[in-house]
């Protein structure tokens, strides 16, 4: 019997490296999976690998109305929402603030801060709907970034927005701690997904350089892997862990270490 047997959960950013290999952990842990992500044939593509209960819907999270209908999916299919992974986000170019072009910084933020808020804001309702008809409320892990405890230089605007996701996260979390709702967030460093793919082709160094330049200020000297931050998101989402909200988890191979 797995930890998440018969509960519905909700990812956002879905088809990239975090959000599938979320829907995979979650999937061999018996949950029932809301899958959301830009490219419609992606998800249904993946979601045929799933051997679980799945359903879809596509749509940009900088746009509000995909998250109040994610959420009215997932409770016109399941009944409920036990737990979101609110996990899409971009990053803009590795350059200096004052190197950022304007149209760039505004999508991030559009996309990795108010993207979650507006997820927060359709998801907590149906959670504490939830705990005062039957006592069981819901969880809420967003994925945020070790940019989001320190400075991060050459990624200033990223930095902002996860900032700010840590500071939404603590906030709601604080509101709701006696309504049924946990909320908390990953804060993994440089990890192995087309965010750390994309950097080492725009170095044009050798792939061993490229990550090693990334990886230098890290102790452990590697980037993370993907299964080792959706085991925190798992860990943030397990009802076990059930006296855990506002917490900022770092998955950081050290750094905040030093």
């Amino acid at each position: 019997m797995g930890r998440f047997d018969g509960a519905t959960v909700l990812i956002t950013g879905a088809t990239g490296g975090l959000g599938r290999g979320a829907a995979n952990a979650f999937a061999a842990e018996g949950a029932r999976l809301v899958l959301s992500d830009l490219d419609e044939a992606a998800l249904r593509d993946f979601a045929a690998t799933l051997d679980v209960e799945s359903t879809i819907l596509a749509g940009n999270i900088a746009d509000e109305k995909l998250s109040e209908d994610l959420v009215a999916l997932a409770v016109e299919k399941y009944g409920r929402l036990d737990i979101a992974v609110n996990n899409a986000g971009i990053v803009h170019s590795f350059v200096r603030l004052p190197q950022v072009v304007s149209d760039e910084a505004r999508r991030v933020l559009e996309v990795d801060l108010l993207g979650v808020f507006y997820a927060m804001k359709h998801q907590i309702p149906q959670m504490e709907r939830q705990f005062k008809a039957s006592g069981k409320g819901g969880v809420i892990v967003n994925v945020a970034s070790v940019a989001a405890l320190s400075g991060a230089p050459k990624l200033s605007v990223y930095a902002a927005a996860k900032h700010g996701v840590v500071g939404l996260t603590r906030s709601a979390a604080a509101e709701y701690a006696t309504k049924g709702v946990r909320i908390n967030a990953v804060c993994p460093a440089h990890t192995r997904t087309a965010m750390v793919d994309g950097f080492v082709r725009a170095s044009g160094s050798p792939e061993a350089e490229a990550i090693a330049e990334l990886t230098r200020g890290v102790p452990m000297k590697r980037v993370g892997e993907v299964d080792e931050i959706t085991t925190g998101i798992l860990f943030l989402a397990d009802p076990a862990n059930s006296f855990m909200t506002g917490h900022a988890l770092a998955l950081d191979g050290g750094i905040g270490a030093i």
